[in-house]
This record gives C-alpha cells, structure tokens and sequence, in this order.
C-alpha cells in the first residue's frame, strides 16, 4: 500500500523523536515536530505532487496560495504561514533539520516499497510522469524504485 500524508507526517515526527532522543541535537524539538505537521497543509488543496510533476518553484507558489487558502480563517494563520515559511527557506537549524528529516521519511519510505514490490516501473505508460524525459534517464540507469527516488531527490 502507498503511505497516506498523515503516516508520512507521523513518520517524519517519530524520526525527530527518535534522533533527537539519541543524539541531544541543540534544537527547538517541539519547533521541528510542528513544523513537520505542518509542512504538507498545502498538500490538503493541491494534492501530493512530486518534483517530477513540475519545478521546485512552481509547486512553492501553488503551495503558498494552497496554505493562505486553508488557514485563512484561523485565528493564528500568521503563525502556521509563519512556521511553514521557515521550513521553506531552511535558513534556522530547525528548519533544515526538519528538511532533512523529511526527506529520510521519503527514502526510508521508498526502500520499503521495493521489498514490498509497491512499485512497478515497468508498466507506468498510462503515468504522465512516466514520460518526462528527465525522469526516464534515472529509470534506465538504476534497478530500483527507491534507486531512481533517492537519485532524482538528490540533485
């Protein structure tokens, strides 16, 4: 099965715990969590898109319009824009934690569909983002589902 956002949040929450527990970082680990739950609001209007369906950018300015939209009556919407906009920008060492965090949840996430054979990228012509061209040079150039993840999000 394909891991809901919420699982995906939870995930990234519980790796926080978890290596913060371990290794004491000097963080705001309440900070992180929250960030971590809120991160992905925008993904409530436009859906779970991958940066193999449009550029960093285009999604940022989606996502900034998507989040204004759903905290728009909140009383404490500067905060949740506020918090989600840090996450962005990456420049606090939460942030970038946070960041990081996020994407070891993604690969984690990826190497586990591989063993449960969640992901077959052999039969994927119906798939628009099949046929990006970028992404089928990762396709044919590795063996794995989380092989071609890991590799795109790296760059």
């Amino acid at each position: 099965f394909v891991e809901s956002v919420a699982e995906h949040i939870y995930g990234t929450q519980m790796l926080v715990i978890a290596i913060y527990s371990e290794y004491k970082y000097d963080i705001d680990i309440k900070k992180v969590i929250l960030m971590l739950s809120l991160h992905e609001l925008e993904e409530i209007k436009i859906g779970d898109l991958t940066p193999f369906q449009m550029t960093k950018e285009d999604k940022k300015k989606i996502g900034k319009k998507a989040v204004e939209k759903v905290v728009k009556s909140l009383n404490i919407k500067e905060d949740i824009e506020s918090i989600i906009n840090e996450f962005d920008a990456r420049t606090t060492k939460e942030a970038l934690f946070a960041h990081h965090i996020d994407k070891l949840e993604a690969n984690i996430q990826c190497k586990l569909y591989d063993e449960e054979n969640c992901v077959d990228l052999n039969n994927q012509e119906s798939n628009e983002a099949y046929h990006i061209e970028e992404l089928q040079k990762y396709i044919k150039s590795t063996k794995s589902w989380s092989e071609t993840w890991i590799d795109f999000d790296m760059d």
